[in-house]
């Protein structure tokens, strides 16, 4: 019998042990730096003379590896492959599919220090941030095997009388899943398990600025035991690899974390039947955020300034949760911005493998070029409090100050647009009821947070603020799996509450057999 669910527990670096352990683990990933890494179709290890190179955003000279790009070639190949698998795969008990995610997990417990350093290096996470996405991944593992079993189980019906009738959930078949690179373990795990242990099999196209992490993921499944053909890891270019899978008749669903646009575009294929397809393909998404942290007049500054650069700074602003907008109540707004700035200055930037670092590169040269284009129009658009600028190093790194940009109008660009970077945008409401007004001008519904001492304003929080995942008192980020099911409204996606109860029905179709005696 397996012991109850419990999150997976955060290492604790003040400790030296850990320290040096953690020392050990990034040194031990740099040794392996430049090797050349296979597609995985069916078990089999295929090179393409063709190569996605991931770098080192701290220092873009150091290349983490060269992994094989696919094209459609190889996509059909894998498709064939998972089609093939499926066949018996659907066929194993979901008790004995959620073995293999428990395994996992224990080898991902094994190699928490090593899986964080990947992403430290490959990008640019610090060593909390790394370790909390290792965390996640190996909750995703544990709670989703569970749920399965949970799943397997007898169902109760209304009892008719001559009949009997069972309700059994079996899966759909090939599965295509597209992870984002800001959570390159965690979301990558949880949507792929969720596929593999309802009776899916899956092709797993990773993203092309983390590949070496999903390639880990790949060898941990391997080493799991998973067989050939159920996991297909194929890197490749999304204009290519990408649209030719959502578009295969022979696709069944696609699980996507991501940009609105890309996020968009992935339905639009899906929802068009191609010849030979014979049902009507599902997409799960996540799309990203433009999230606000309201402040009631009555809260204390400091909370809220504490809640506010947690939220908006973490791994560089780069989460769909983090905090892009703070909406302030008139009556303390001057004494918040002010605290907001002061925290913000003191926040260290710096080589992600430095242990001192609180905010490391950003992901890419795209992103960094497209962050400062956003903060030159966030200058016009409003007061910069600090920031606002790159901040270089020798080795030429994607590093951008932490920036803070006050007196910002709720219909400003950078009040309304996802710039998925270290800048946020603070706002003055007249009222608390003009405060919750702003928080909901936007296009998406991901996550939000309100600050008040007042029950009757938090009540109205929980009804009006239109968003999937709602935090009163605390930080708009950290969401837990099986604490805080995951996903949002509007253009943040479809709701998918990944970690939480219903997710693993999204992957599953229902059958109901009635047989009359």
């Amino acid at each position: 019998m397996l012991p109850e669910f419990r999150n997976e527990p955060f290492t604790d670096f003040s400790c030296p042990k850990n320290q040096e352990a953690m020392k050990a683990a990034i040194a031990q990933v740099k040794e392996q730096f430049g090797k050349e890494y296979p597609l995985v179709i069916g078990g089999e290890k295929v090179t393409t003379g063709s190569w996605i190179v991931s770098t080192n955003p701290s220092a873009p000279d150091q290349v983490i590896g060269k992994f094989a790009k696919a094209g459609s070639e190889q996509a059909e190949k894998a498709m064939q492959a998972a089609l093939k698998a499926f066949e018996e795969w659907k066929h194993v008990p979901g008790h004995e599919r959620a073995r293999y995610l428990l395994k996992a997990a224990a080898l991902m417990r094994s190699r928490k220090h090593e899986l964080s350093a990947w992403m430290v290096l490959e990008i640019g996470k610090n060593w909390a941030e790394a370790d909390g996405d290792v965390a996640e991944a190996i909750d995703f593992c544990e709670y989703y095997g569970r749920e399965m079993i949970r799943l397997s189980q007898p169902h109760p019906l209304t009892p008719y009388a001559g009949e009997e009738n069972e309700v059994s959930y079996i899966p759909l078949g090939v599965g295509i899943v597209i992870p984002p690179w800001n959570f390159p373990l965690a979301i990558l795990v949880g949507m792929t398990t969720a596929s593999i242990v309802t009776g899916n099999t899956v092709i797993l196209k990773p993203s092309s600025e983390t590949p070496a992490i999903g390639y880990q993921f790949m060898s941990i499944m391997e080493e799991a035991g998973l067989p050939a053909g159920v996991l297909n890891f194929l890197p490749g270019p999304g204009a290519e690899v990408g649209d030719f899978l959502v578009g295969h008749p022979k696709t069944r669903y696609v699980a996507f974390t991501g940009s609105k646009e890309v996020g968009l575009r992935i339905n639009e294929l899906a929802a068009k039947p191609q010849k030979g397809q014979l049902w009507i393909k599902r997409v799960v998404a996540e799309m990203g955020g433009k999230d606000s942290i309201v402040i009631d007049k009555d809260v204390d500054a400091d909370l809220a300034a504490d809640g506010i650069v947690a939220s908006a700074f973490g791994f560089q602003g780069q989460k769909c949760s983090a905090c892009s907008r703070a909406i302030i109540h008139k009556d303390i707004y001057d004494k918040v911005v002010e605290k907001v700035g002061e925290r913000t200055k003191k926040l260290t930037v710096g080589p992600a493998e430095d242990q001192k670092s609180f905010m490391g590169p950003v992901a890419s040269k795209s992103a960094y070029g497209s962050i400062l284009q956003y903060i030159e129009i966030g200058k016009k658009e409003g007061r910069l409090i600090c920031g606002g600028e790159p901040d270089p190093t020798p080795e030429g790194g994607f590093f951008i100050k932490p920036t803070v940009i006050a007196d910002v109008s709720p219909t400003a660009r950078i009040a309304q647009e996802e710039i998925f970077g270290p800048v946020l945008a603070m706002l003055k409401a007249d009222s608390w009821d003009h405060a919750l007004e702003i928080a909901n001008n936007t296009e998406f519904g991901l996550t939000g947070a309100a600050y008040s001492k007042s029950r009757t304003h938090l009540e109205q929080a929980r009804k009006e603020f239109h968003v999937g995942n709602l935090y009163l008192n605390r930080k708009c980020t950290g969401a837990l799996v099986g604490v805080h099911p995951f996903g949002g409204f509007n253009m943040s996606g479809t709701d998918s509450k990944g970690g939480g109860t219903d997710y693993l029905l999204l992957f599953t179709q229902a059958k109901v057999v009635s047989e009359k005696f």
